[in-house]
């Protein structure tokens, strides 16, 4: 098995073919809710410190309790009101903690990817062998508690290696074939999906997950009001609309995004979003699967011709 080099080439916007989402859609339009579980006092790590308080971090723990207690309800009503899939980016612990809510995602026929197991356990410091142990657990687990081969890659609070995706790629072919283990939403790097090299050689993508977008960039880094985070909204939609061909993602925690204030912002975008026609309501696995199936090869084909007219 070969060592992967570049994750991805450099690939100008403009000079790439023209990507066709189903029915003629201009922009496929995907919710990626984070779903997950904080550990009240989880075991320490040299590289990160999971609560900005000392223990017991009380008002941290708290607030994302109240995401599972009540913000995921509250979502998950308002996605089902516009006839949106969920694409859960899932802490697996939840499936052990809180299986009720894993159910009714199931019953809507929502999205599971791994986002770890829990999002207090970080990939800083874990050996490759360790790494793996934790990938597979959590691809596992929503096979056992869901019956999907889990398709997606969101590293647990973002903390990655230089193996993280060659990792995931790997054990879910070993596990579930070429189904599983096909996309990430790791790599911050484009409006569209691209492929992305493995040391495995497997076909694999990165589809787009906006950091800009999501809620809590915009609120608690950002520190945004809603009315502004909608704005923000509307008119990250236009400018892909207008484009074509791209992907537009919400990323939401249940905290965040369904705290009450905050919910008439992302009603109004959902409801501005979806009253295009032209607009394909989707998943990530649905995006990654149309672009593997349709736009893959091409791609690859027009970076390597880039790359062999480029200076070297």
């Amino acid at each position: 098995m070969k060592e992967r080099v570049d994750a991805y080439q450099y690939w100008p916007y403009e000079q790439r073919p023209k990507i066709q989402w189903p029915n003629g859609a201009r922009i496929a339009f995907w919710v990626a809710p984070n779903i997950e579980y904080y550990e009240l006092d989880p075991p320490s790590n040299p590289h990160r410190k999971p609560w900005p308080q000392p223990h017991p971090a009380v008002p941290g723990y708290s607030i994302r309790d109240y995401g599972n207690r009540v913000g995921h309800a509250r979502q998950m009503a308002l996605l089902d009101k516009y006839r949106i899939r969920g694409s859960i980016s899932l802490s697996t612990a939840l499936c052990d903690h809180h299986p009720e809510i894993i159910e009714l995602c199931r019953e809507r026929d929502w999205e599971f990817f791994s986002h770890g197991i829990y999002n207090t356990r970080y990939t800083y410091g874990m050996s490759e062998a360790q790494e793996r142990e934790m990938i597979r657990d959590s691809i596992e687990t929503i096979h056992r508690s869901t019956g999907q081969a889990c398709a997606g890659y969101l590293a647990p609070a973002l903390s990655h290696s230089e193996h993280t995706l060659d990792l995931f790629a790997e054990v879910g072919q070993e596990l579930f074939g070429e189904q599983a283990g096909i996309y990430t939403c790791d790599l911050f790097h484009d409006d569209q999906p691209t492929p992305v090299n493995l040391r495995s050689g497997k076909r694999f993508i990165s589809v787009p997950y906006s950091m800009e977008m999501n809620d809590t960039i915009a609120y608690v880094v950002n520190k945004v009001e809603p009315r502004h985070y909608l704005q923000m909204l509307k008119r990250n939609f236009d400018r892909l609309y207008a484009e074509g061909g791209t992907v537009m993602c919400i990323p939401t925690h249940n905290y965040q995004v369904s705290c009450p204030h905050r919910m008439k912002a992302f009603e109004e975008a959902l409801e501005y979003i979806t009253g295009h026609s032209d607009v394909w309501v989707t998943t990530g696995r649905e995006i990654a699967q149309h672009y593997l199936a349709n736009d893959y090869d091409t791609a690859q084909l027009a970076i390597a011709e880039l790359t062999s007219r480029s200076p070297r």
